[in-house]
């Protein structure tokens, strides 16, 4: 994949996720594989909205000096690239909506006309614990999507871990997801 169109692809689509508040101003990650050892990612300081070229580094597998300014997220992006072919581009977000509704379910069972269209039944993942969730993160998450045969994987109180093919489709799933929880509210505080 050429390098400058995955970042242009990554500064495009974070722009929009961010205004939609799907990341906030030092939280979430977005990443687009270059080849199958190498990606790029945005740096643990880097503000969503308006990414510059300085707010992302090239990461390979093999760690270097530059996974020291890279995001916190890296190492799970990392092992979704190494264990999963099809993973092209990969956000972690935090949609308002979403993370709160996974706080109280199980699962997520979209009953609007895009969502149910888009998703089956959403496992939410309860991580128990949070002290060693960074450390536990890489592994469990991407042996998660693989032994579900799934593409998101909903976090309890912490987000959404989503991977596609096209920058397009990761913000296209995450907005779905979000917008399905959204009204998922809202027909509760109606009745």
């Amino acid at each position: 994949m050429n390098v400058e169109y995955s970042i242009n692809e990554i500064k495009r689509i974070s722009s929009s996720m961010f205004k939609k508040n799907f990341f906030g101003v030092f939280h979430g990650s977005i990443s687009a594989r270059i080849e199958h050892n190498q990606f790029v990612i945005n740096k643990k300081d880097a503000i969503f909205d308006g990414l510059s070229n300085d707010d992302l580094t090239l990461l390979y597998s093999k760690k270097d000096y530059r996974w020291n300014d890279a995001s916190i997220d890296s190492d799970i992006h990392l092992n979704i690239y190494k264990n999963i072919g099809e993973a092209k581009y990969i956000c972690y977000a935090m949609p308002p909506y979403l993370t709160a509704y996974s706080i109280d379910h199980v699962s997520i069972e979209p009953k609007d006309y895009f969502g149910f269209m888009k998703f089956d039944n959403i496992f939410v993942y309860d991580i128990k614990q949070f002290d060693d969730w960074y450390e536990r993160a890489p592994s469990e998450i991407a042996r998660f999507m693989i032994e579900k045969n799934t593409n998101v994987m909903v976090i309890k109180g912490y987000g959404v871990y989503v991977y596609e093919r096209t920058a397009y489709d990761l913000a296209k799933t995450v907005a779905l997801l979000e917008n399905s929880c959204k009204l998922l509210y809202y027909a509760k505080s109606f009745n």
